[in-house]
């Protein structure tokens, strides 16, 4: 009885404890912050766990009681409850993952690997579950009979070919080796992406004061920063941080070390170590493949370009081989101008791809007086976020305003409320600028909410932009180039898209080949003079940038479009290469894509933008998407030649994109949405033109 009592006593203080745990856990009750934003300070990594748990054995609840309704299925009782199941599964995956790309750490990597299998298990739980789709199937079968809006009709449609594309009608044996693949492919997709950041993290470049020779001032004082840091006082560190790496292989004199480090940097996940990424993939190919083929398709491009723009994958290479075989001759022609310089300067060797961005810097130079770092002063990080601002502004009469006691998702970040003009609240915009140990390549934008309606009241978003931009350095503030400019004005076109959605639900089906036109689209103004002449000032003097400068950058549209073309057209091919492989899709990585590219004519002074073993992008849904880029130029440059029709800054026009396009992205076809801005379906000349390739 003293066992039996003792026992009782633990069972009870742990009862206790886990309560009061559930209390002091921000998930398990309402924000009490500003807008609604997550309280960042007080979620600790503790938390999660627990939180995932509950959040799912939730949603199951929710599931039973939808299922378990015995009001005849419609609309609301169906697909609007299966909007609202797992609520806070939601929240709780919101900030989870995007803390794991921004700032992750050893805790939430063991977690990310932990809890990735389980959510896709609980995913295939709710699409394979045979109550739920008959229900489902009711409604779509009745949708005719229903006085549906058009959105709601949208999402019932997809809805229901989402189910059946994921399994729902298979047999049972099937749905059970479905659910296995991917669990597995879930776990894989984790370890292949901490591998790259480990890669990307654990390799530093030290160098003595003789491989500084031509690196610029500002390069130079991060560089000893990070030996600093990293315990080497009185050395230079470079990293295959984008930051780090583009500006040494841009000015570096030192050959030999420009080489070492664009090989560190193509290499990642290719070393044979515990990060090497090779098996990683061939596996998720292999795996990806024969789900396909379970669930009756035959390829894996063939099952995710379904309820894309492109359809299949036919489309796609008749668009990359169309642009492939305009781009390849321009580029061997900037191999050729690069080469009479090397040539010229004595230079005993052929142009490599490690050479590329110093001699097209001399060549641009050359052709056109212009020296990126003639550009750096006028762009000053703060100066640019201001004309992303400014520009939004006069196009929407949107305004931002700083919030200062505002919950940050990193102490970098900064918080912004968006109103529309006449101060009515539209959302919460984080920014997060730099890179860091814990923040994966790359720069994206994400979202802690999306705009929903739930029981009636608005839900606002709160989105996120996240990027890997040159550090401020000793007394100089941080100073962007020009790619970092326009990167900037890219992921903001995301953030406009987050901020003005009108959802009425959670659900959303976006064609991932449309996503990328409200961010590129923006890109065009980053270089209208108009615009240039607010936000680019000199960070020193605060003179607006020179009118001889504008004109520079304007004759330079078409530099080292054919690289730029050829290396972005290579990474899209080889892409759509691995994924239009049937079963049983077994590949050598190194060979398959070495093979692939002298197959298409990638020449050798140029590698794919990204290579296999890094190649982040087809592995976290841009998997047969990575031609999304390509695709929506064609819609971003004809869409932008509205803009330029009637006035880059007509608020007639913004307004229009706005209405048919921002706002309503997820809800409606996106062709149908295209033709309702633009009159008419894109055309493929604008692109051509813009892009030097006509």
């Amino acid at each position: 009885m003293l066992f039996a009592g003792g026992l009782f006593a633990v069972m009870l203080t742990a009862c206790r404890n886990q309560t009061k745990e559930d209390m002091a856990n921000p998930f398990f009750s309402d924000y009490d912050t500003p807008y609604n934003v997550p309280p960042f300070e007080k979620i600790m990594a503790r938390h999660y766990m627990p939180a995932f748990e509950k959040g799912m054995e939730e949603g199951r609840m929710d599931i039973r009681r939808l299922i378990n309704n015995r009001e005849e299925p419609n609309f609301e009782n169906t697909i609007g409850a299966l909007d609202q199941a797992g609520e806070l599964l939601t929240k709780v995956s919101a900030v989870f993952f995007a803390q794991t790309s921004a700032n992750t750490n050893d805790s939430l990597q063991k977690i990310e690997m932990e809890i990735s299998p389980r959510l896709a298990g609980y995913n295939d739980e709710i699409i394979l579950n045979p109550d739920l789709f008959k229900r489902i199937k009711k409604v779509y079968d009745n949708r005719d009979n229903q006085k549906l809006t058009s959105e709601q009709r949208f999402i019932l449609e997809n809805l229901y070919r989402e189910f059946v594309r994921n399994g729902a009608n298979l047999n049972k044996q099937d749905q059970d080796t479905l659910k296995k693949i991917n669990q597995r492919i879930s776990v894989l997709s984790v370890k292949f992406s901490q591998n790259v950041l480990e890669e990307t993290n654990n390799y530093k470049l030290f160098v003595n004061r003789d491989g500084l020779a031509g690196l610029p001032q500002p390069l130079i004082d991060a560089a000893a920063e990070a030996a600093t840091a990293a315990g080497r006082e009185g050395e230079w560190a470079f990293t295959t941080h984008r930051p780090s790496i583009f500006p040494f292989l841009q000015y570096s004199e030192n050959r030999d070390l420009r080489r070492q480090l664009f090989n560190a940097y193509t290499n990642r996940g290719n070393n044979g170590n515990e990060n090497d990424n090779n098996l990683v993939l061939a596996e998720i190919i292999k795996l990806r493949a024969r789900r396909a083929r379970l669930l009756g398709y035959k390829s894996h491009s063939d099952l995710v370009l379904e309820p894309r723009m492109a359809k299949n994958p036919a489309n796609v290479f008749n668009l990359l081989n169309n642009l492939w075989s305009k781009a390849v001759p321009v580029a061997m022609n900037e191999v050729k101008e690069m080469q009479k310089i090397i040539d010229r300067e004595g230079g005993k060797f052929r142009l490599e791809p490690s050479d590329w961005w110093y001699y097209a810097e001399k060549l641009r130079k050359e052709k056109y007086a212009l020296d990126d770092n003639a550009l750096r002063p006028y762009f000053r990080l703060e100066n640019v976020r201001e004309g992303v601002f400014t520009c939004a502004n006069r196009l929407y009469g949107i305004t931002f305003e700083p919030i200062h006691d505002c919950p940050l998702p990193h102490p970098e970040a900064q918080a912004y409320e968006v109103r529309e003009e006449d101060g009515t609240h539209i959302g919460v915009l984080y920014m997060d600028f730099h890179p860091r140990e814990s923040k994966r390549q790359g720069a994206w934008c994400g979202g802690y909410r999306n705009h929903h309606i739930r029981d009636g009241k608005t839900i606002t978003p709160v989105i996120t932009v996240v990027c890997n931009f040159t550090r401020p350095s000793g007394d100089l503030p941080a100073l962007l180039n020009l790619e970092e400019v326009e990167t900037l004005f890219h992921e903001f076109g995301h953030a406009l898209e987050g901020l003005f959605s009108k959802n009425s639900y959670n659900m959303a089906y976006i064609a991932w080949d449309f996503v990328e036109l409200p961010s590129q689209i923006m890109e065009h103004w980053a270089t209208e003079p108009e615009l240039l002449n607010v936000y680019a000032r000199h960070y020193k003097t605060d003179e607006p940038i020179p009118a001889t400068l504008i004109k520079k950058i304007e004759k330079s549209q078409f530099f080292n479009q054919g690289f730029i073309n050829v290396e972005l057209l290579a990474a899209s091919m080889l892409d759509m290469a691995y994924y239009t492989l049937e079963p049983p899709a077994e590949v050598d990585i190194q060979s398959f894509e070495k093979d692939y590219l002298k197959k298409i004519g990638l020449i050798p002074e140029i590698v794919s933008r990204y290579r296999s073993t890094y190649f982040l992008h087809i592995i976290d849904g841009y998997d047969s998407g990575y031609y999304s880029y390509t695709w929506a130029a064609v819609l971003d440059n004809d869409a932008f030649e509205a803009f330029k029709e009637k006035g880059v800054f007509n608020r007639t026009v913004a307004e229009s994109f706005r209405r048919n396009i921002l706002e309503k992205d997820g809800t409606m076809d996106a062709m149908q949405m295209y033709v309702n801005f633009r009159g008419r379906e894109p055309q493929i000349e604008p692109l051509l033109r813009n892009r030097g390739l006509i």
